[in-house]
């Protein structure tokens, strides 16, 4: 009778300790799967963020910094052409120089002074404005129009006699002319014929001395008529060309974006090429 109540007793706790290791057994399963599932997706969040980082902000900086070299030279590329006609300096080496040392016209002399090249006073009787360059407060030539800038930049050229041998060159010779400028005490960084050279040959701005080449014998013989017939006449045609803008023209014209668009009955400041505009006075 002892014998089998032992038996019994055996079997019963047998029976009780097996179910308590399964459930053990599955509590413990579960906790794995839901730890293992929740860093998963943790780890895939962070991934998907740090990729779009990366890939975004390369784009950005890119497209900024050529929108703004392409959108500075669309608006003086003729002037530096009309100054290529008078002074015999290539467009290319005026625009070059005119992005570099103003800073894409985004420098402080540039924006307060219409100053794009960086010229001192040195006896200029005009406006001035205090800038730090190689020493604390120098004097700068204040202008009212950056146009004006581009002319007293070619003046200051063709006026100095270091720099006379530069208009030995080819018309087009934009290398000789960026390598003759630092030679001839231009500029003191070693680096800039290079800085201008990259300039020319990345934004082909060589292709703006060519137009002033393949137009210069006619536009020289009737430069003294072209002046005059402006002044009697009450207004001028011209045909869009590519890079034209309103605010450029009226920049190339002195005259304003609302005269033009109000002489055209223009609704909008988009133009296309091949367009002919009538320009006022």
């Amino acid at each position: 009778m002892k014998f089998r109540f032992i038996i019994v007793l055996i079997v019963l706790s047998a029976w009780s300790c097996g179910p308590k290791k399964g459930i053990v057994t599955k509590r413990g399963t579960t906790k794995t799967e839901r730890t293992n599932t929740e860093k998963k997706v943790v780890v895939t969040n962070k991934t998907e963020e740090k990729t779009q980082d990366v890939s975004e902000k390369p784009v950005v900086k890119t497209n900024g910094s050529q929108d703004a070299v392409e959108e500075y030279v669309n608006v003086y590329a003729e002037i530096a052409k009309n100054n290529m006609r008078h002074h015999k300096i290539p467009a290319s080496i005026t625009l070059a120089q005119g992005v570099l040392e103003s800073g894409v016209g985004r420098g402080r002399l540039a924006v307060k002074a219409n100053n794009h090249f960086g010229i001192k006073c040195h006896g200029w009787k005009g406006a001035k404005i205090y800038h730090d360059d190689d020493r604390s407060q120098e004097c700068f030539r204040k202008y009212n129009k950056a146009e004006m800038s581009y002319e007293d930049h070619s003046k200051f050229l063709t006026g100095r006699s270091r720099y006379a041998s530069l208009f030995d060159l080819r018309p087009n010779d934009y290398k000789g002319w960026a390598k003759g400028l630092r030679a001839a005490g231009y500029a003191t960084d070693r680096k800039y014929p290079q800085k201008l050279i990259s300039l020319i040959e990345r934004y082909q701005l060589y292709k703006y001395d060519e137009e002033v080449i393949n137009g210069t014998t006619n536009t020289v013989r009737k430069s003294t008529t072209i002046i005059e017939g402006r002044k009697k006449s009450t207004s001028k045609k011209h045909i869009v060309a590519e890079g034209d803008t309103l605010y450029s023209l009226s920049r190339l014209y002195k005259t304003t974006v609302d005269a033009i668009k109000a002489e055209n009955n223009l609704k909008s400041n988009g133009l296309t090429i091949g367009q002919q505009l009538i320009i006022p006075n």
